[in-house]
């Protein structure tokens, strides 16, 4: 199945905690239905010192929110839309935003 939502991909947050939130997509888990976006979903993890250069303390980062919590941002609208598919004339499958029709460039 062809993924909707890919690295480097500006994305809102449509459900949960940080509902209305944009960020860009860090990475993305398919195999779970998950994506690390910037700034989304902020946990803090206790850690312990290990070795010299690394002290121990609370350590804010972004974990992981279901792909259907997520929406891709149109960058030509910059409004959230739905994601289709097209093939063109020169044989591409290309991602299409539903709400204006236009393709997505990745």
């Amino acid at each position: 199945m062809a993924a909707r939502i890919r690295k480097g991909d500006t994305v809102a947050v449509i459900s949960g905690s940080d509902k209305g939130k944009q960020g860009e997509v860090l990475s993305v888990i398919p195999k779970d239905n998950r994506a690390v976006v910037q700034g989304v979903n902020i946990a803090k993890r206790h850690t312990k010192p290990t070795g010299m250069g690394q002290p121990g303390g609370i350590i804010e980062r972004e974990a992981t929110i279901h792909l259907s919590n997520l929406m891709l941002v149109d960058s030509k609208t910059g409004k959230p839309t739905r994601v289709g598919f097209r093939v063109l004339e020169d044989g591409r499958k290309v991602r299409v935003a539903k709400a204006t029709g236009n393709v997505i460039e990745s």
